[in-house]
């Protein structure tokens, strides 16, 4: 038999082969309408930032917040639907799989997901010339760190609520703000010294941070270890949380 972990991420993309094309516009297609929007209609009048074409500069926040983006929609409704609605996490439960194979599984299931639209993206931009170092090939697995970091969090949070009426706070009051000022658009500097902390305390940041980085072929703003540290306790802390709160719930 397949391990549980295995079998909980077939039984993900089980369920994804029969909602794929709900999927395809927000994974693929507005990314791409992001980026021509944004950096090729708004970067005419903006020119360069830090001595890049703004098209180009905003090519690894894009890229970053499309992963950020859709770990935290994935890990709202579906979650919360398997412990409160559809009652699947505690049809697993109830087989030899356990609380932490529910999360290996699930978390696998997100970052082969999030890759898929990642690796789509990256090849795009790279035919259209608006990657300028080889070290852009590592960007997938920044944002396989930032879709963990992500989602073990939200799901943690997904597992603890018993009402979907939270995610609209969730959405407008943590996922669109790291989107707009965590230096997708625009540098993380031009904030005040009062908000830039808020900015740096967003996981994005350090994802677009080492994606930057690699895109553009210099150095991010801290040390590369600092950035990874800071993803890797945010994801091994939310990992916790989630245990916690799927043990809990599964007690219902």
């Amino acid at each position: 038999m397949a391990h549980p972990s295995v079998a909980v991420l077939e039984r993900h993309l089980t369920l994804y082969k029969r909602l794929w094309r709900a999927s395809l516009f927000s994974s693929f297609a507005l990314p791409l309408l992001f980026l021509a929007s944004i950096g090729l209609g708004v970067g005419q009048y903006v020119g360069t930032v830090q001595g890049v074409p703004y098209a180009q500069w905003i090519v690894p926040g894009v890229l970053a917040s499309t992963a950020f983006q859709m770990a935290v929609g994935e890990c709202t409704y579906p979650v919360l639907g398997d412990f409160k609605w559809t009652r699947g996490a505690h049809a697993m439960f109830a087989t030899r799989v356990s609380v932490w194979d529910m999360l290996r599984g699930w978390l696998a299931y997100l970052v082969l997901r999030i890759q898929i639209a990642v690796l789509v993206f990256l090849a795009i931009v790279a035919c259209f010339g608006m990657l300028d170092s080889w070290w852009a090939l590592v960007t997938p697995l920044v944002a396989a760190l930032l879709t963990v970091s992500v989602a073990a969090p939200v799901t943690a949070f997904a597992a603890t609520i018993d009402h979907d009426s939270y995610f609209a706070l969730l959405f407008r009051f943590v996922m669109i703000p790291s989107t707009l000022f965590a230096g997708v658009f625009f540098p993380v500097e031009q904030l005040t010294p009062v908000l830039r902390p808020l900015a740096y305390a967003s996981p994005l940041w350090h994802g677009v941070a080492l994606c930057r980085a690699a895109t553009l072929g210099g150095a991010p703003p801290w040390p590369v270890w600092l950035h990874v540290g800071y993803l890797v306790a945010f994801a091994a802390g939310g990992m916790v949380w989630a245990a916690y709160a799927f043990r809990k719930r599964l007690q219902d």
